[in-house]
């Protein structure tokens, strides 16, 4: 049978050991750990982790590094060199917003998915920010990083504010699947993704994540995902509706975000509609 299907008969008879939970615990202090380093430099790659990492004491080497940073889905930001032209693929769509004026609440979003720590395990968050306003119009909690919760975040914040000209993200197989990039062209929303290792493309995402880590994960801990959750939500609720932001000229985001559309009671015969 396994000649017929091609494949080793030790892969048949094997046995997956799950690490104890000494071995769990000290991967999610690592994991943790490369989140925090990468957040503040995020031009740093294995290497240098794992010298950073040996330096604070961590017994780690380079395989382990890029394996977990494989798995919190994370990679160095640098400029890469260019040896060959670009294979372009099918998935690979350009970058919209280069030189882009947004002037308009929903007529630019960014989606993207970031790490999160807990006490003894980890989360992912899939979070969707307003270019204009920079209000979260939607985000969604997950333990793994199927494409499932990516599009349920969009479906969420599109059901809740209607849907953008344009949702910009990286290259992440979430946002190259066939079911995401479906669902954009089903809501006639434009697909926009990052250039290949181009973090500043996203940035406003990006920002925020920083924002919400170190202002409110890095110095808290959360002993279950309806703790993480809870948190997250409240932070969320701050951020647009209490917090004034110096780049919107002191507003919160949701005030700015709301301003641009007419108040259910207006009288639209009284509204100047000229241009």
């Amino acid at each position: 049978q396994c000649e017929l299907l091609h494949i080793q008969r030790s892969k048949v008879y094997y046995k997956p050991v799950e690490p104890s939970d000494s071995e769990q615990l000290r991967r999610e202090k690592i994991m943790e750990r490369i989140d925090n380093l990468h957040t503040q430099m995020p031009g740093i790659g294995a290497r240098k982790l794992v010298r950073q990492l040996k330096n604070e004491g961590f017994s780690v080497g380079r395989k382990l590094v890029r394996r977990l940073m494989s798995e919190m889905g994370i990679q160095a930001i640098y400029p890469k060199a260019n040896l060959s032209k670009r294979n372009f693929q099918e998935a690979i769509v350009p970058y919209l917003l280069r030189n882009k004026v947004v002037f308009l609440p929903n007529q630019v979003w960014s989606i993207d998915i970031t790490y999160i720590k807990m006490q003894r395990s980890h989360m992912y968050l899939t979070a969707i920010i307003d270019w204009y306003s920079r209000m979260i119009v939607g985000w969604n909690l997950s333990d793994t990083l199927d494409t499932i919760y990516v599009i349920q975040a969009v479906k969420d914040a599109v059901k809740a504010h209607g849907a953008p000209a344009i949702l910009n993200s990286d290259q992440g197989s979430q946002f190259t699947s066939n079911a995401y990039k479906t669902l954009l062209r089903e809501l006639h929303i434009r697909q926009s993704m990052d250039g290949k290792s181009r973090w500043a493309d996203n940035v406003m995402i990006e920002r925020w994540f920083r924002s919400l880590k170190t202002e409110e994960i890095y110095i808290n801990e959360y002993e279950n995902p309806k703790a993480l959750r809870r948190a997250i939500g409240a932070y969320i609720q701050q951020y647009n509706a209490v917090r004034p932001h110096q780049a919107l000229d002191y507003n919160t985001p949701e005030s700015v975000y709301q301003s641009c559309f007419a108040p259910p009671s207006a009288d639209l015969d009284s509204l100047n509609l000229a241009g």
